[in-house]
């Protein structure tokens, strides 16, 4: 696959993303695809953030998940949990 870019993720906002967790296989929904700032010169891409939500009662810790979408593929995210909701754990990963 082509490194991967802020468009590639923009068109699946609120569409699940199946995950492989401890054995099971899990959805987190990608809730924000957003820029983090402009290109720096010569960059062979524009840094962007993602915010996940997984509904599970337990928090997963900090580490790459093999994750699936039907237009995305199969990739390798790093997330990172950075808050609680009522509705579950959010998580984000930065791509530089």
């Amino acid at each position: 696959m082509d490194l991967l870019t802020l468009e590639h993720f923009a068109g699946c906002v609120n569409e699940p993303f199946a995950a492989q967790v401890e054995g099971m296989s899990l959805e987190f929904v990608l809730v924000e695809a957003r820029p983090l700032a402009p290109p720096p010169r010569g960059a062979a891409r524009a840094p962007f953030s993602l915010l996940f939500r997984n509904t599970a009662p337990i928090l997963f810790p900090q580490k790459i998940y093999p994750m699936h979408h039907a237009r995305v593929g199969e990739v390798g995210i790093f997330l990172v949990p950075i808050a609680q909701e009522r509705a579950g754990f959010l998580y984000q990963a930065v791509f530089n």
